[in-house]
C-alpha cells in the first residue's frame, strides 16, 4: 500500500461518494432525502451577477455555503431577498433546518437579525478573526 499526497478532482469526488454512500447506509430510510445543489442570483441590467446565494440540501436540511453581495449594490436588500427565497425552498424541500457558517469580518450579525441561533463558535480561527456556526430550525 501507499500513500500519495495530491488532490484532484476525480479522487475527491470517489472519497466523497463513498462516505456518501456510508452515511447513507446507516440512517433510517425516513431521513433519507436526495443531495441537490441550490443557488439564487441577482443580475444587473447587462446581465452581471452582483449578488447570490448558494447551498445544498440533503436529508431534510439545508447548508448554505455562501451568500455574497457585490460592494455597489450592498444595503439594497438583496442579501435579506436572497436569504428570504432559500428558506423558503428549504420549507419547499421540507427541510427541518438550515445551518451556515460565516466569519465575525463577515456578518453574523446579519444572521442573527434573520432569527438564526449560534450554535459554535472558534475562537481565533485566524488572529483576532472568529467563525461562528449558525442554525435556523424551520
Amino acid at each position: 500500500m501507499k500513500i500519495d499526497q495530491q488532490w484532484n478532482q476525480k479522487d475527491s469526488d470517489y472519497i466523497r461518494s463513498k462516505i456518501v454512500e456510508y452515511n447513507m447506509s446507516q440512517i433510517p430510510e425516513k431521513l433519507k432525502s436526495a443531495f441537490e445543489n441550490v443557488s439564487f442570483v441577482v443580475r444587473d441590467e447587462q446581465a452581471k451577477i452582483v449578488a447570490g446565494i448558494t447551498g445544498h440540501t440533503f436529508w431534510h436540511h439545508m447548508h448554505i455555503d455562501y451568500l455574497w453581495i457585490d460592494e455597489s449594490v450592498r444595503k439594497s436588500g438583496y442579501g435579506t431577498k436572497l436569504l428570504t427565497e432559500m428558506e423558503q425552498l428549504a420549507k419547499e424541500k421540507e427541510c427541518t433546518f438550515i445551518y451556515l457558517d460565516t466569519f465575525s469580518f463577515q456578518a453574523p450579525e446579519f444572521y442573527l437579525k434573520h432569527g438564526y441561533e449560534v450554535f459554535g463558535k472558534l475562537d481565533n480561527f485566524a488572529e483576532g478573526v472568529e467563525q461562528f456556526f449558525f442554525q435556523k430550525r424551520l
